[in-house]
């Protein structure tokens, strides 16, 4: 009996880790894809060439960018009165699309939502 409580508790304590560090994983692509994409931005990149970029940057996940619950916006706006920022947001809709099979207990340690921006000053 003893036993069977150990095993449960350090089994769900062991998915736990691996679920989170999974999901750490794919969160740390995210954000070098948008560090890729916003350097593409930045050499004189249009749309379809930051998409490809950060498509290469999370390519270990098989996910592309408005697909599979990835979402991946690129922007242009002013920074100050002489330089232009290029803002590259890349999402991802974790609870509608997890990475992993879901673990019954363990959905309240993830977030709903992965986010990684970058931005970009050109002159």
């Amino acid at each position: 009996m003893e036993f069977a409580i150990s095993a449960m508790l350090l089994c769900t304590l062991l998915f736990g880790i691996i679920s989170y560090g999974y999901a750490l994983s794919f969160k740390q692509a995210m954000t070098q894809a948008a560090a890729e994409g916003a350097r593409q931005a930045a050499v004189g990149g249009d749309a379809t060439a930051v998409s490809a970029a950060v498509g290469r940057s999370v390519n270990a996940f098989s996910k592309t960018c408005g697909s599979g619950g990835l979402t991946c916006t690129y922007t242009t706006s002013t920074c100050s009165t002489s330089h232009t920022c290029m803002q590259v947001q890349v999402s991802y809709d974790y609870k509608n699309h997890p990475l992993m099979a879901k673990f019954p207990g363990l959905g309240f340690l993830l977030p709903d939502t992965f986010t990684s921006t970058s931005v970009v000053q050109t002159s």
